[in-house]
């Protein structure tokens, strides 16, 4: 393995198209490849990757890093395929029996997650302390009978990211009791303080591990075949990175990491820290906002899939612009979506022999865009403009609703779609349209740092305020570097600081993100 980063593909792996690039240890952009997505994953990650090394001409040995962005966690919920069985524990019993798990998901969903779900005595305070004894014979009982069943356990306790303790007793029954196969999610490391979201997160991450092994074996596979022998790493939520046995515990994670990269992969082609970005897709477009060169996270429960979650995810909104689109109505009465054409752009646009009216013929009709056949618009123009006016609006609305100041800010328009963008936007300053904009995400992917995260509470009884914000950053760099990242570079990106109230003895919640560069290896 070499000793320094030298060569880094980035790959992201989408619903309709795998891109491919590969950078120097500059961030030079060496290659770049688009290919469509295949259903086994490993063979459009090859031919991808046969591609780029192609034109680099470079030996594999040269390939220190590669990182993997993909929409199969997402895609594996909405379309309820490949996810475990899960058995879900709620260590809560009696103050949550009113509300069991599972409450708030869609049946199909449940029916496909669920083996079997108990509530049992346990959890803590928000101090920490314990809300009631652990009931370890309570749990194997449950455990009992979901065997055979269940495929993996989930864990969830009232204010484990406070204490974890009963979570962890919980795991070693399971252990006892099922195996030590069987894989175990605690929802301590991964969602926040509120339980019914927290529990939802968990049992999701709990039901995607199958799919996490496929991707990792997919990822690896290709690079085999490839000859390539490279640090593997997987894009998250937040546009920073993490290694694949990291991916196996916390596959949910990987959700948002789509629009992530390719926010990640604006801020670095546009050269700004903090704008609006607009990543315009074949069928929909996702507004986020950059802030200090990362993804704003949301600050209010994710709906994925029809389940309400808190883990970390990218503040977005999302509308059904992009350039397959599909535009039916009248020019008075003008429809814009939500259908798409999606990968058949090229086959069913008018400017390419078809007979969809969609937004990229829009963009052609309003001279946006110049591709196809510009004549095939004729005697649709007048709906083609109307439609472009009112995907225009929508796009207006996003932009103001994601906005975090009243002042103009710069604007970055990624993806294949966004020729249809237009020139000026009501309170943006400019509007930038970097270079390799159609792969910003496999970009995004490539120059990813690593990054470590703590969200905690502490008691301020015998300690002041700055005293636990320092011990809170002092974990997050230590887990950013454990992580990967170099020492020497690790930064403090963010801390949150919120005081609890009604509480008897003075606590307050603690979040804090470190995030560098790859070390060397």
């Amino acid at each position: 393995m070499p000793g320094s980063v030298d060569l880094r593909i980035g790959i992201d792996v989408g619903g309709t198209n795998t891109d491919a690039v590969v950078l120097d240890s500059a961030n030079r952009l060496l290659a770049k490849h688009k290919t469509p997505t295949t259903p086994d994953l490993t063979s459009g990650i090859t031919a991808a990757l046969e591609v780029v090394l192609g034109q680099v001409d470079q030996p594999t040995e040269r390939i220190t890093h590669v990182m993997l962005g993909t929409t199969h966690a997402t895609n594996a919920i909405l379309e309820h395929r490949d996810l475990l069985k899960v058995a879900v524990l709620r260590i809560g019993a009696p103050a949550t029996l009113s509300i069991p798990p599972f409450s708030d998901w869609p049946d199909e969903l449940r029916q496909v997650v669920s083996a079997g779900e108990a509530v049992v005595p346990g959890g803590s305070e928000v101090t920490g302390r314990p809300l009631a004894a652990f009931q370890r014979d309570e749990v194997a009982r449950f455990l009992e009978k979901v065997a055979g069943r269940a495929e993996a356990v989930a864990i969830s306790g009232v204010f484990s990211p406070v204490s974890g303790e009963h979570e962890h007793l919980a795991e070693q029954v399971v252990r006892e009791v099922l195996g030590t196969e069987i894989p175990v999610s605690l929802s301590q490391g991964i969602g926040a303080l509120g339980l019914l979201e927290r529990e939802n997160a968990c049992i999701l991450n709990a039901a995607l591990v199958g799919v996490a092994h496929k991707v990792v074996h997919g990822l690896t596979t290709a690079l085999a075949r490839n000859g390539i022998d490279a640090v593997a790493f997987l894009t998250q939520n937040d546009g920073t990175l993490m290694g694949l046995d990291y991916v196996l515990r916390f596959p949910v994670l990987t959700i948002g990491s789509g629009p992530a990269n390719s926010m990640r992969g604006a801020c670095y082609l546009a050269d700004v820290a903090d704008a609006v970005v607009v990543d315009v897709g074949g069928t929909s477009s996702d507004v986020g906002m950059l802030i200090n060169g990362f993804p704003r996270e949301s600050s209010t429960p994710t709906d994925i899939g029809g389940v309400r979650t808190n883990f970390r995810m990218p503040d977005l909104v999302a509308i059904a612009v992009g350039g397959g689109t599909k535009v039916t109505g009248t020019p008075d009465d003008v429809v814009v979506g939500p259908e798409s054409v999606g990968y058949r752009l090229r086959d069913e646009a008018l400017v390419f022999g078809g007979s969809t009216p969609t937004l990229s013929d829009a963009a052609v009709a309003g001279g946006r865009a110049a591709f196809g056949d510009a004549g095939a618009v004729a005697g649709r123009e007048d709906l083609l403009r109307a439609a472009l006016a009112k995907a225009d609006e929508l796009l207006f609305v996003a932009t103001d609703q994601i906005k975090t100041a009243r002042g103009p800010v710069p604007l970055v328009a990624v993806g294949g779609g966004s020729v249809i963008l237009p020139d000026e936007i009501p309170g943006v300053a400019r509007i930038v349209r970097p270079e390799h904009y159609d792969v910003a995400n496999a970009i995004g992917a490539a120059t990813a740092s690593v990054s470590g995260q703590v969200d905690k509470v502490f008691e301020l009884a015998g300690r002041d305020r700055q005293e636990v914000i320092d011990l809170a950053c002092a974990a997050a760099r230590d887990e950013a570097i454990s992580a990967g990242a170099d020492p020497a570079a690790v930064e403090i990106v963010e801390v949150e600081e919120v005081p609890m109230a009604y509480l008897t003895t003075p606590v307050v919640r603690v979040r804090v993100k470190a995030a560098g560069p790859l070390g060397r290896m």
